[in-house]
């Protein structure tokens, strides 16, 4: 087998990434919709301590979140890293300036782990983390759920956004 051909298996079971938002007492989940991540929805949707918050554009996550998080409630943004690069005025402005501590969950579109990058996406996505001073967890097995909470912690100790950057596709493996 190849590394590509390894890579092809890795998936993430949504069901781990969803035992570690209950672990953390999310209450929110502020997400694009999207293909990739219906096998995560499913169990959303089957959840009740769990409310999605569908928006429009990646843009408006981090102004959801935040209202959500002064409202008292515990949310975590969903998105991918694209929707991250257009959501970049709002994390500076949300994210860091006002102190956000939230989890984002980013789609680490185009990534693999053996370097092999064919989509710009991967390329800048570390260097924007980096530029905005956000520290990241990479989770691409279900091994490396529980990086997940060590965001949470971070978050709620730093005061700031969080990244786990989900570097494999969705399945039910």
């Amino acid at each position: 087998m190849t590394n590509l051909e390894e890579d092809a298996v890795l998936s993430l079971n949504p069901t781990k990434i969803l035992e570690e938002l209950n672990k953390n007492e999310v209450s929110h989940v502020v997400w694009l919709p999207d293909s990739e991540t219906n096998f995560m929805y499913q169990l959303m949707v089957a959840d009740p301590s769990i409310h999605l918050v569908p928006v429009c554009r990646e843009g408006e996550s981090m102004a959801v979140a935040a209202g959500l998080w002064i409202g008292g409630k515990k949310p975590v943004v969903l998105i991918q890293n694209t929707g991250m690069m257009e959501s970049g005025d709002s994390i500076r402005g949300l994210g860091l300036d006002i102190g956000l501590p939230v989890v984002m969950l980013i789609g680490y579109r185009g990534w693999n782990r053996w370097g092999v990058i064919k989509d710009s996406a991967a390329t800048y996505t570390e260097p924007i983390l980096h530029a905005f001073g956000i520290k990241y967890y990479l989770v691409e097995t279900e091994e490396d759920a529980s990086r997940i909470s060590i965001a949470f912690e971070e978050a709620e100790r730093t005061k700031r956004p969080v990244v786990c950057l989900m570097g494999a596709e969705w399945s039910w493996n």
